[in-house]
């Protein structure tokens, strides 16, 4: 099976105000640390359609926020999009529009595309979620490894990203199953499903069902 992992191979850039940041990175794990300052670019120049809705903080129209939930500077938050009761977005989050950022989930440095979900008791640092891309209730990703090394992308090749704290890079699409547990430097091909419960790491091909590590199936047409 392919497995495609440059940024063009896991994402359509159909977000305009986040197609200069994509186009920039030949590999998503590149993404990541452009993400604070490529924010605060944003806010300092504005876009079209969104509003000031704090001090370092963007907001496009229709944007509902909970009384409980907190986002912090620099932020941008698309259209229509869905911040619910407890969410806590720490600093550095750009969605594109219509996303959930869902009861009680937790995001920091992070990119969501448009219709990207993180609807329930969900955990994504320095990630970047394509369009239309799912997370399970209690799915995380996470971003820091035990012996807090280096994260490196094993793939067909190994690729160092010279990050100590990188997550999950999904696809557009890719649906992931209730608490899994997306490992530092996971690569989730476009499409991709994955079953609930499971350890993912390395790069997962697109167009694919995982029903555990060791038994991946491509999807067959329906």
């Amino acid at each position: 099976m392919d497995r495609q992992i440059r940024t063009a191979d896991l994402f359509d850039f159909s977000v305009p105000y986040l197609t200069p940041l994509l186009e920039s990175c030949e590999y998503p794990w590149e993404i990541v640390p452009k993400i604070d300052e490529y924010i605060r670019g944003l806010v300092a120049a504005g876009i079209g359609g969104f509003t000031l809705y704090a001090p370092g903080i963007l907001v496009g129209e229709g944007v509902t926020v909970a009384p409980t939930a907190y986002i912090g500077a620099p932020a941008v938050i698309g259209p229509g999009t869905d911040i619910g009761p407890g969410a806590f977005l720490r600093r550095s989050v750009i969605t594109g529009p219509d996303c959930t950022v869902g009861n009680s989930s937790e995001l920091k440095n992070c990119v969501l595309m448009k219709h990207a979900d993180v609807p329930h008791y969900n955990y994504v640092g320095d990630s970047v979620l394509g369009n239309y891309a799912h997370l399970g209730a209690g799915a995380v990703c996470s971003n820091l490894k035990s012996d807090k090394r280096q994260v490196v992308v094993h793939g067909d090749a190994d690729y160092p990203t010279g990050l100590r704290k990188l997550g999950g890079m999904l696809g557009d699409r890719a649906e992931i199953g209730c608490h899994c547990v997306i490992n530092p430097g996971t690569v989730v091909g476009r499409g991709t499903s994955v079953y609930p419960l499971t350890s993912l790491r390395g790069v997962i091909p697109p167009g694919c069902i995982v029903k555990s590590p060791d038994n991946i199936v491509e999807r067959r047409e329906q």
